[in-house]
Order: C-alpha cells, then structure tokens, then sequence
C-alpha cells in the first residue's frame, strides 16, 4: 500500500513538472514573437523587417512574355546600383501564410546608351503551375520591392491587347491610349506592341517614358513586343543595331544566336504566336543574311508547331498605298515585306496576321495568293498609338474592307481568343469601337 502511494505521488510530481516545461515554453515563444514582429494569427502573414527600394534600386520594371506562359514568366527591371546577386520571391495568393519562394536572377547586365547607364536584371520565373493567381516582388541584401500581381495562362480562352505604334514627342498620348484600354480590360493577359515603341531607339528618355508612362500595366501582365524600324535609329536619325530594345527585351530562345531577342515565337493558349523581324533594309550592313536565316527560322517554327491557330506579328505592313495628299504618285500594290512573306503565311496556313508600321488602321479580311479568298489569312494593319500621325495621308487600297475614321487618330485592338474562333475588335481611346472581325475553324 504504502508503495502504489509513493509511486502515485511520483507520478503527479512528474505530470506537475511537465505541465509546467509546455507552459514555460510556450510562453517563452510567445515573448519572443512579440518582440521581434514575427507574430502570426490566422490569416496573418509574418511583419518583415526589409528596406524598400527606391527609384535607383528598381525603375523600367517590366513582365515580359515567355515561350510558354502556363508555367514560367520573365521579369525584367533596371537599377542604378549593381544589384549583384539579386532575386525575385514569389507566392501563391489567396493561401494562409503561403510559402515564399525565391528565383535569382540569369542576367545583370551592365548597359550604357544615349550617356546613361543601368543595370538590367532578368529573372525567369519557372516551374510555375498553371492557372494560379501569384504575386512577386523584387529584392537584394536587405531590400525589397512591393508584391505585383501575376497569373499563369490556362485553357483555350482569353483576352489579349493590342497596341500600334506608340512612337512618341510626348508619350503622355502613349498613357492615354493604353492605361485606359487596359483599365477597360482588366482580364487582359497579356499585351502585344506592334513596333516603333519609341521614335529613336537610342533615346534613353524616350525608353523610361515608354516604360514608365504604363507601369501599373506592364508591372502586371506581360508584354510581347514587335522590334519597329525607330527602335533601330540613333538620336541623330542615323541606323545602327537595335540595342537598346535587345537589352531592354528577354525575349523566348529559338532562333539562331546572333539574332536573339530579335525574332521569336510564343504559345498562349491553342495560339502559336509568331514574331517576324522586318528591318532587313536597316540592318543589311549589320546583319547581311537576316532574311535568309529568318525565313529558314520561320519554317521550321511553322513545321514544328501543333496549336490549332496561328498568327503572325510584323511590324512593317504587306500592302503598299498610294498617296492621297503627296504629289509624289505611287501605285498601290504589295510592299517588299509582303511579295517575300505573303506565300508563305499562304503555304503555312496562317490564320491572322497582324502588321503595323503606316499609322493607320485598315482591317483587309482575307487574301490568298495576293487576292481576296476566305481560304487566306486575315490582314489587319493595326494603327497608331502615339502622337505620330499621318492624317489623309493614304488612299484607300482596294483589299481595305474597313478604315479608321478620318482624318487618322489614336486606337488600340483587343483580340479574344476562344475554341472556335479570334475575334479582333479596334476601339478610339474612349472605348468606341469601330470594327470588329474574326476568324473561325
């Protein structure tokens, strides 16, 4: 009896002492999460002590398209100091305490044009899941940007922007044309820019406005971009490489090494995106073989995809116009761009292709083999988006089936890809819409 006593009084003695270890521990946690910020409840993400970029640390911040968008996306920024080593975190949105994942960055490249240096950083995002709301922000040391928005691509359907020429004086008319149609388009994907994004390619200034003047949309959704003759042009008007629109671009792998960034292609959806590069007559002396190697590129980009649609990005524009107010006569026809590629995009069975480069808009419905027939893609000159304009410059050229009001002002194009058809819609910067066609299969 007096045993099982002794053995009891042991046992409370030891249950005692233990309910004591778990409180003292816990209350020894408790204190040190409230004195160092990490504290967290329900629903609460932990306090992080980290300095907040400044301008230097990150401007020209920028999403930019990927070959495949279900499962990576690129992010691009410029900073004044070096920044070695820097990274972009990124999480899923909408889960409690969600797990901050952390990608360095591929490129920091050291880049000096018009008198102006920066560091470009390129981080791929990879290995991402499809369909899924994410945020990201910018970091290196001890420093962080704020979390941006970003989802991944999934199915078939979707919305996409469109913007002409955006060369500018004053890229103010730029902001009006594009903050307003992606405001209009919240569930805009992505954004394609058809070229001549600024009017001299080496003009720093130029850059940081095109840039800066849609931030709150290029920090968002990715863009995918169109290389222009004036992103080739010096401030002195002379021709030179692209560089700046090479470093300012990391564009998808795929076409040979010494014309990287500057032809591509992408998928989005069922939609294989092709990406031409029209400034052979630019870049002749620079580059003497970019037509036969960019056409050799194509077709195997042609052969190789399996997506049910195919459109084609190009800058400069398949017809040629003759003049409406110049003294100078000039018959209309095909331009040199469109006698070499029009057989192709015939041969291929392209279904839209998608030009830019004259300031005007002109939907031409569907050529094949240099004449009207349904079996053809659809040809869409995509129009103006700057303060660049060309008012009754061009006659009407007899495949235009619908033109922008006249004299020429600004526009943007949404395209809305669903299973069975693209339909592409042309709206004035107030939201009018002024033509609508699609094609469908």
């Amino acid at each position: 009896m007096k045993k099982s006593k002794r053995f009891y009084n042991i046992l409370t003695a030891a249950l005692i002492v233990m309910a004591l270890l778990i409180f003292v521990i816990m209350f020894g946690a408790l204190l040190l999460g409230c004195g160092n910020g990490a504290k967290q409840t329900s629903g609460e993400k932990a306090k992080e002590n980290y300095i907040s970029f400044n301008r230097t640390d990150a401007f020209n911040q920028r999403q930019v398209i990927t070959a495949d968008s279900t499962t990576s996306r690129t992010v691009m920024w410029q900073s004044e100091p070096e920044e070695k080593d820097a990274f972009v975190e990124y999480r899923t949105v909408g889960k409690e305490q969600s797990e901050i994942f952390t990608q360095k960055e591929r490129i920091n490249d050291k880049f000096t044009d018009n008198g102006k240096t920066s560091r470009v950083h390129t981080v791929t995002l990879n290995n991402l899941q499809p369909g899924i709301q994410y945020e990201y922000r910018l970091g290196y040391a001890d420093k962080r940007s704020e979390w941006y928005p970003f989802d991944t691509a999934k199915g078939n359907t979707y919305k996409a922007l469109i913007f002409p020429d955006s060369q500018s004086a004053d890229y103010k008319t730029w902001e009006g044309v594009a903050m307003p149609a992606w405001k209009r388009n919240q569930d805009a994907q992505f954004f394609i820019t058809m070229g001549d994004l600024v009017d001299n390619g080496e003009h720093a200034f130029q850059w940081n406005e095109w840039f800066t003047r849609i931030s709150p949309m290029i920090n968002r959704i990715p863009a995918a971009p169109v290389m222009g003759n004036h992103e080739t042009y010096t401030t002195d008007w002379k021709v030179r490489m692209p560089l700046a629109y090479l470093h300012y671009f990391s564009l998808p792998e795929g076409a040979p090494e010494p014309y990287k960034n500057q032809f591509y292609s992408f998928d989005y959806g069922d939609v294989h995106f092709t990406v031409l590069n029209t400034q052979m007559r630019e870049m002749e002396k620079f580059q003497p073989n970019l037509l036969q190697d960019q056409l050799a590129w194509f077709k195997s980009d042609m052969e190789k995809t399996k997506k049910k649609w195919k459109v084609v990005l190009m800058h400069k524009d398949v017809l040629q116009y003759g003049f409406l107010t110049r003294k100078t006569p000039r018959a209309e026809g095909f331009s040199g761009e469109g006698k070499i590629f029009m057989p192709l995009f015939d041969k291929y069975n392209v279904d839209a292709v998608l030009t830019a480069h004259l300031h005007t808009y002109r939907n031409r419905g569907r050529i094949y083999d240099f004449k009207r027939d349904t079996k053809g893609p659809l040809y869409i000159l995509t129009g103006v988006a700057g303060d660049v304009r060309y008012p009754n410059l061009w006659k009407r050229h007899a495949l235009d089936e619908a033109i922008a009001p006249q004299p020429e002002t600004d526009n943007y194009m949404v395209m809305e890809a669903g299973e069975d058809s693209i339909k592409f819609s042309c709206f004035l910067p107030d939201g009018t819409k002024i033509d609508e066609t699609e094609v469908r299969k």
